[in-house]
């Protein structure tokens, strides 16, 4: 019987990722799937990936882990987090980086994406035009999965827990965030992704019967105040908030 951990989008939040690793385990979960935006942030890089890699993970690239291993000099030189970030991983997490899959497909039920089957910078299940994420409509959805037709279709990147089923009988889980419950981006247009709430997130698949599958979303409490710590330490104080809040203003 399959039962997988799916987490998502840790960003260098070690303390958040042993809490979920530990919560996982008390449920009788030993295969985790990890759908990318990994080290990126201002708390424990090389931490995070320390736990990561004993674990028995399937792990797909982010958007943010793209940036990491293709930062170039001019943006070294204007964001101070991502020189951190290079500095505390050494070469050996990067070079794992480099090598992880755009996508995977787990099972010939389960396929793993970051964002959509075709690009890891849009959001697969909101639109955010008007500065919040709203769900978009079944149509939209089936066409950004570009004509995969798995049953089960994993993705991350919104950092918004969501369990959405398709007109097609596909089901589409965002597990949330593991590390950052909010967030506030300029691209492709200003929104905010808050979640209202400090607590780790991520969700266990089941499959029970063959064709029948169970959803459990867990939020997980964990040390939020030493994160928040490491994040103001790095003068990334907006990061302490949206860490502590949940909220991104």
């Amino acid at each position: 019987m399959i039962r997988l951990a799916i987490l998502s989008d840790i960003h260098s939040n070690s303390f958040a990722l042993q809490a979920v690793i530990e919560h996982a385990r008390n449920e009788g979960v030993s295969q985790f799937v990890n759908l990318g935006d990994i080290l990126y942030g201002p708390i424990a890089p090389r931490a995070t990936y320390d736990l990561l890699r004993p674990l028995n993970v399937t792990t797909i690239c982010g958007n943010q882990d793209r940036q990491i291993f293709q930062a170039t000099e001019s943006e070294l030189n204007t964001n101070p987090t991502l020189q951190f970030i290079l500095d505390d991983l050494g070469n050996e997490p990067q070079q794992w980086m480099q090598k992880l899959p755009f996508d995977y497909q787990i099972t010939p039920q389960i396929y793993a994406c970051h964002g959509t089957p075709i690009d890891d910078l849009t959001y697969l299940l909101e639109d955010t035009q008007s500065g919040y994420p709203q769900l978009r409509a079944d149509r939209e959805i089936i066409r950004l999965l570009a004509g995969n037709t798995s049953p089960i279709v994993l993705c991350g990147h919104t950092h918004i827990p969501r369990c959405v089923e398709l007109s097609t009988g596909q089901i589409v889980i965002n597990p949330g965030s593991v590390g950052l419950p909010a967030y506030a981006d300029e691209e492709p247009h200003y929104h905010q992704m808050e979640t209202y709430s400090s607590h780790a997130s991520y969700a266990i698949l089941m499959q029970t019967q063959i064709g029948q599958w169970h959803v459990a979303f867990h939020r997980v409490k964990y040390d939020v105040d030493a994160a928040v710590q490491q994040a103001v330490l790095r003068n990334r104080q907006d990061w302490g908030h949206y860490l502590s809040t949940g909220r991104s203003s």
